[in-house]
Parts: C-alpha cells; sequence; structure tokens
C-alpha cells in the first residue's frame, strides 16, 4: 500500500474513535491550530484559493520531485480541513497525489457533514492541489 493511501486509513482510524459528530468536529479544529506558522508573504492573491467562503492560502514549494505543501485560514474549521489535506497530499510526488482519490472524504463523512460552502471550498484546495501535481507531473 502506497504512503498517502496509509495516511488516508489512518486519518479514518483516529476519527472512528470519536462517536458524535460534535467531538469530531473539535478534533478537526484541534488539528488545525496545531498548523505550522504560514508566513504573511505567503498571504498573496496568487496562494489565495477562489471558492471558499473563508480566507484559505496555499503556497507551495516543488523539490527532490516532491510537492511541500503549506496552507492557512482565517477559520478554524477551515484550517482543520487544510491539517487534514496536508497529512494526506504533502510532500509527496505529483504522480502519487493525481493517482490518490479521496476517499477520506466520504469514510469520515465530511461530504454529508459539511455545509455546502465548507464542502465547496474543500473541493477548492483539492483543486489547487490537484492543479499543482499537474503542473510538475
Amino acid at each position: 500500500m502506497s504512503e498517502i493511501n496509509q495516511a488516508q486509513l489512518d486519518l479514518v482510524d483516529e476519527f472512528e474513535f470519536f462517536d458524535d459528530w460534535m467531538d469530531k468536529y473539535q478534533y478537526i479544529i484541534d488539528m488545525g491550530k496545531k498548523l505550522p506558522e504560514f508566513p504573511s508573504e505567503w498571504k498573496t492573491d496568487l496562494n489565495k484559493i477562489d471558492g471558499c467562503q473563508s480566507q484559505v492560502w496555499i503556497h507551495h514549494e516543488f523539490a527532490d520531485g516532491k510537492i511541500k505543501l503549506h496552507a492557512i485560514s482565517d477559520a478554524a474549521i477551515v484550517s482543520g480541513l487544510i491539517a487534514m489535506l496536508l497529512r494526506i497530499y504533502d510532500n509527496r510526488t505529483p504522480a502519487d497525489i493525481l493517482a490518490t482519490t479521496p476517499e477520506f472524504l466520504a469514510k469520515l463523512g465530511l461530504d454529508k457533514h459539511l455545509s455546502p460552502t465548507r464542502s465547496n471550498g474543500l473541493h477548492a484546495m483539492l483543486q489547487r492541489i490537484g492543479e499543482l501535481a499537474t503542473r510538475y507531473a
């Protein structure tokens, strides 16, 4: 099994400890609080994600055949969603990113428990990551 698919399985396993969605939301928020610092000079229009209700920026670097992702949001729940995406897609090869369907979204039930605007924002972030992978593939 690839590292990226294992990362998805590990994430899903972590959420099985929680019985209700309030606990899951709190865990997502807590994950977002642990995001690394995001320098203000990275908060540019080029890095900003359109389609998100809150402000989201994704900065990237490409080195040694892998895409290193950095991201931040001004909203707590969205920062948590970013942390989840980084767990799956950060520091991966473009080929691995492009070959990986975000199955964890349905397995966690995020597709059913996020508001439409949050869901649209999540898909906009996934789209940007896919565009970066396509650029470097």
